[in-house]
């Protein structure tokens, strides 16, 4: 298919615009091509998943790009780093490599990106509205802005994020069109009774089934006898695009582009049907654990990032409680959150407990943990499917409650709940 460039690509292209745009626009063309777009579209923001120092290519690509004199054209928010730069000495964090980090964290900054490091951007004011382009990196502010927003964003990996953000243009392609934001999969879920759909577990768990159920095809949810909130759409959306490729998902009534099913699948029939039963979920629910064992190293909270919301139903939690000295508590989160928390008085139950917070960063970004954690607790799908093959670790998934008490206990505790 033959890419068609507008004159100002064209400049891009032969570095009239210097030489970063350069470099950023012969990326995108080159990438149009292998995805066969027939052309650009410009982009209103970005969010740069490519701050995440995992090595020495990474970070000299940003630092060619940053002197260069690379800036990025259009509004963009950073993902985490792999650097708490405040927190690092506390944890197992070699010296030479937070070096390389916090060089990696100033190369993107140079470029006039928006400090924001957190892995949930949607919960910023940068947040883009209903049918705006934008380049989105990291897999759940993804499917979060594609679903939940309505916004418009293909998958855009390490890389060519910032050239996108750096030339405010993207190849025609993915999500960003219409044709490829139909619904082709329905999941009902009219036998699934509302004392689970409820539950802020059921969202990984029903996520993690969609993501493998999907894959890369856009499922619709039909039929769920719950109104969600932001945070149990972001938990859904986070285990779906970890557990498979979904990039955006529908959920008739809930999200903005699906008002009636008809309407999700664009007055087509679905490609597949599915009726979820409860046993279904419930199997799903224990693929999300790893272990039988209840010794337990740490609980661990907060992929996507904690917002605001989620401190404040863990607080009351907390009280009266103390954690064991066996089990570490350690909730993740970005700056941005962590400053809102501390002044609504959300940080102070959390440290009385004996709880740990850092900021900006993620464990599956950040060689923190030291090799003594063998088994962590986490109530996040995302920790709970990555945590295995990134950190080798036994992982044990339970709600939020059920992670304080057993960091409270010492050891893997179990409350009554309909997943028994």
């Amino acid at each position: 298919m033959t890419l068609t460039l507008t004159d100002r690509d064209e400049a891009l292209l032969a570095g009239e615009l210097g030489p970063a745009p350069k470099m950023a626009m012969s990326i995108l063309t080159r990438m149009a091509q292998v995805y066969g777009a027939h052309g650009m579209i410009d982009i209103t923001g970005a969010h740069i998943d490519s701050t995440i120092y995992v090595g020495d290519a990474g970070l000299e690509f940003a630092e060619r790009l940053a002197e260069a004199g690379g800036k990025v054209a259009v509004p963009s928010t950073l993902n985490v780093s792999g650097l708490d730069e405040e927190n690092w000495r506390d944890w197992n964090v070699p010296s030479d490599w937070a070096e390389k980090a916090r060089r990696h964290m100033i190369a993107y900054q140079k470029m006039g990106t928006i400090p924001t490091w957190t892995c949930a951007p949607y919960q910023t004011e940068y947040a883009p509205k209903l049918g705006q382009h934008i380049a989105w990196g990291e897999s759940n502010a993804i499917v979060y802005a594609n679903s939940v927003l309505g916004a418009r964003t293909a998958r855009y990996p390490d890389f060519l994020d910032i050239c996108a953000a750096i030339t405010a243009r993207v190849p025609a392609m993915g999500l960003h069109l219409d044709e490829n934001r139909v619904g082709q999969i329905v999941l009902d879920l009219q036998a699934v009774p509302e004392s689970i759909t409820m539950r802020d577990d059921f969202y990984p768990v029903l996520g993690t089934l969609m993501g493998s159920r999907a894959e890369e095809q856009v499922p619709v949810l039909v039929n769920v006898a719950a109104q969600p909130t932001g945070d149990q759409l972001k938990a859904l959306g986070a285990a779906a695009s970890s557990a498979g490729g979904v990039g955006l998902f529908h959920w008739v009534g809930v999200t903005p582009e699906a008002p009636t099913l008809d309407q999700a699948l664009a007055h087509r029939a679905p490609e597949a049907r599915f009726d979820i039963s409860v046993e279904e979920l419930r199997a799903t629910h224990r693929v999300l654990t790893t272990t039988s064992a209840t010794k337990l190293d740490l609980v661990v909270l907060g992929s996507p990032h904690f917002s605001l919301e989620e401190f404040r139903q863990l607080a009351p939690l907390l009280d009266g409680k103390t954690r064991s000295a066996h089990v570490e508590f350690l909730v993740t989160t970005s700056r941005i959150m962590s400053a809102l928390a501390r002044a609504a008085g959300c940080i102070e139950p959390l440290t009385q407990f004996g709880g740990r917070l850092t900021v900006d960063t993620c464990i599956l970004a950040t060689p923190m943990l030291p090799k003594t954690v063998k088994t962590l607790m986490t109530n996040s799908g995302k920790y709970a499917f990555y945590s295995p093959g990134l950190l080798d670790v036994e992982v044990v998934y339970g709600s939020l409650e059920d992670c304080v008490d057993s960091a409270a206990a010492g050891r893997v505790v179990r409350n009554p709940s309909p997943w028994d």
